[in-house]
């Protein structure tokens, strides 16, 4: 991607070195027992929201494991954070990425939606963070906060991203960074409230459906982000995020983990949904264009 002239948000801040996780991973999660989770349940739920979900308390809560933390639409406090000092590559990226979601969310929000574009957060942290969704660790991956509007993110992320899922390359990152803001988007819309209401009264099978077209909506609002921005991508950049939308369906990434693949369990999509949905969103650049609601077929 050329983001040379990008100018990168203000809209950083740094809770690096607050330590707000749970310590140690999935160390104080429940596991085994009698309403506890198996560990083989942990891992997958902590791939899938490794791979770009809303925020991973959610779906340690659609599993059916009880977390002792707050769900989503109770607003906890956060530990404070300072305005991020970017320093290294990683972070120089992330706030240039974002600025070019601002810009370019600036424009459509006021000719698609009719309003201005309510700017997010974007909080780096490193091992674990206090979020307004409650606390998560690195290894739940990067994830979108509704209840304080806020993305949260590892910069180590785009490392796994490169080794574990095979999906290097700047888009294939910057990919990430536009699907979480494709969930606040959903946010401001109303949606995401919608499905979560909708979830609560719905069987886990129907609440896993929704979770499936939420997330595809995201990644089609990540493939309109792409559309406005085609003169910032090079030769290979959307074969990067195509690479990386394959790599992180769930029908992939149970099969990696050597589980049977169970469509009632998906949360994401498959493979060919993230990439028909992305590619959807980078040849319409039309927000109408990205009703999975409202899809017959995803």
């Amino acid at each position: 991607m050329r983001l040379d002239d990008e100018q990168e948000s203000s809209n950083i801040v740094d809770a690096r070195g607050q330590r707000g996780g749970r310590g140690g991973g999935l160390g104080g999660l429940p596991i085994g027992g009698k309403g506890g989770m198996g560990i083989g349940t942990l891992i997958i739920i902590g791939i899938l929201s490794l791979v770009m979900g809303v925020n991973p308390l959610e779906l340690l809560g659609a599993a059916g494991g009880g977390v002792g933390g707050p769900q989503v639409g109770q607003p906890q406090v956060a530990a404070p954070a300072k305005p991020a000092a970017l320093s290294g590559e990683h972070d120089r990226f992330i706030a240039k990425v974002l600025g070019s979601t601002e810009r370019t969310w600036g424009e459509i929000f006021p000719q698609q939606v009719g309003d201005a574009y309510p700017q997010l957060k974007l909080v780096l942290f490193e091992g674990g963070v206090n979020s307004g969704c409650g606390q998560a660790d690195s290894g739940m991956g990067p994830f979108y906060c509704p209840a304080d509007r806020n993305v949260y993110l590892d910069a180590s992320f785009f490392d796994e991203l490169a080794r574990r899922f095979g999906a290097p390359g700047d888009f294939a990152a910057a990919y990430v960074i536009a699907h979480e803001v494709g969930h606040h988007i959903q946010t401001v819309l109303g949606i995401s409230e919608q499905v979560h209401k909708a979830r609560r009264a719905a069987s886990q099978a129907q609440g896993n459906a929704l979770s499936v077209r939420q997330e595809l909506q995201a990644d089609c609002l990540a493939g309109v982000w792409a559309h406005h921005n085609r003169d910032l991508l090079e030769a290979g950049d959307i074969e990067e995020g195509m690479r990386a939308a394959q790599a992180i369906g769930d029908d992939t990434l149970m099969r990696g983990s050597g589980r049977r693949v169970n469509p009632e369990s998906f949360t994401h999509g498959t493979s060919e949904q993230r990439m028909r949905w992305l590619q959807r969103g980078l040849q319409s650049g039309r927000m109408a264009d990205c009703d999975t609601f409202a899809a017959r077929q995803l």
